[in-house]
């Protein structure tokens, strides 16, 4: 006798995939969709896969190079690994991954020896953010609009897909400062949102809660009350959401956006490898210079939206004491 105990209608089809992050559900697409061409062009199973066809396309992925001269990275190899591994979790089939990850290791260690390190973003470190924001000129709306990305990416520890989701409506003005509202983080699928305080700070240029209040006060002068906090401005210099601009809709910055808004700013200061400072450069400076301050782990992780025990906030916990705790300090050099 047929049952429905294993069917899913349409609808439960739909909130099943929208329970993951936009990012990570179209990166698993892709990834699932070129694991499952390269089986089928090699005569593979992709569902259900062999240890022996894992390890193979762990090995395929290190060996192509995704552009002339240029390798995969470890992670994004790691990535494509976990994708496989969740297919296979959730059509019940069970996948031992122990070859794949062997072969990943030794490609880990290639790299590690042939001399490449993990790209990341370079902290934006206070006086970094003061440089940054010093290229911003507050007078016009994209040089306002800017410094709040700069000084509210630093202050929240922010994603740049937390502050691009941003609206006017998440953020308060208190006695004691600024509260934002974070509706969802990538540590907080559910959605249950967390509130973050913002105390003033002791510099105009830098203080998170005056930045913010005369950025709000340009948007109501533009006749703008509600919707994206952050927003595009056309070349004429007018508002998204406004009369006669250019931008459809409310024109809600991208998180590509937020990385040029930094990389220009870091341009403009005349930094050192300008390029390659990004937004999440500002949440690795406020927690640097968080954790230089003497602010706790559990501190910074609650304030990040990081697990206490995420290996992300005890590398930024030992960048501040490699100097500060460095043993050879005072033994007399």
């Amino acid at each position: 006798m047929e049952t429905a105990d294993h069917e899913l209608t349409e609808a439960a089809r739909a909130r099943v995939a929208g329970g993951f992050a936009a990012n990570t559900s179209r990166a698993y697409q892709r990834d699932w969709e070129s694991f499952a061409a390269w089986c089928a062009a090699e005569n593979r199973s992709a569902l259900p896969a062999t240890p022996e066809t894992v390890a193979e396309y762990v090995t395929h992925l290190a060996a192509t190079p995704i552009r002339k001269g240029t390798l995969r990275a470890p992670s994004t190899i790691e990535r494509a690994l976990a994708c496989i591994q969740s297919r296979h979790k959730k059509a019940g089939v069970p996948l031992n991954a122990e070859f794949a990850r062997l072969a990943l290791r030794d490609y880990r260690k290639e790299r590690s020896s042939a001399g490449h390190r993990t790209r990341k973003a370079p902290p934006a470190e206070l006086a970094v953010l003061r440089a940054l924001v010093d290229a911003t000129d507050p007078a016009t709306l994209v040089g306002l609009r800017d410094r709040v990305v700069l000084v509210l990416g630093f202050a929240l520890m922010g994603r740049r897909s937390e502050l691009a989701a941003l609206d006017i409506a998440d953020l308060t003005v208190t006695e004691d400062g600024l509260e934002v509202a974070i509706r969802r983080s990538k540590t907080d699928q559910d959605a249950v949102g967390e509130m973050v305080p913002l105390p003033y700070g002791s510099h105009r240029e830098t203080c998170p809660v005056r930045v913010v209040r005369t950025w709000l006060s340009m948007l109501e002068a533009h006749g703008v009350a509600d919707g994206p906090l952050l927003r595009a401005v056309d070349r004429h210099g007018r508002l998204s959401g406004t009369p006669g601009a250019t931008m459809r809709g409310a024109g809600r910055m991208s998180g590509d956006g937020l990385n040029q808004i930094v990389r220009r700013a870091a341009e403009r200061a005349g930094l050192k490898d300008a390029h390659t400072y990004t937004a999440h450069s500002l949440r690795a400076g406020g927690a640097t210079a968080a954790a230089k301050a003497g602010a706790s782990v559990s501190a910074i992780a609650r304030h990040g939206r990081w697990s206490e025990k995420s290996p992300v906030v005890h590398g930024y916990i030992r960048a501040a004491d490699k100097w500060r705790d460095n043993p050879m300090r005072g033994v007399g050099l």
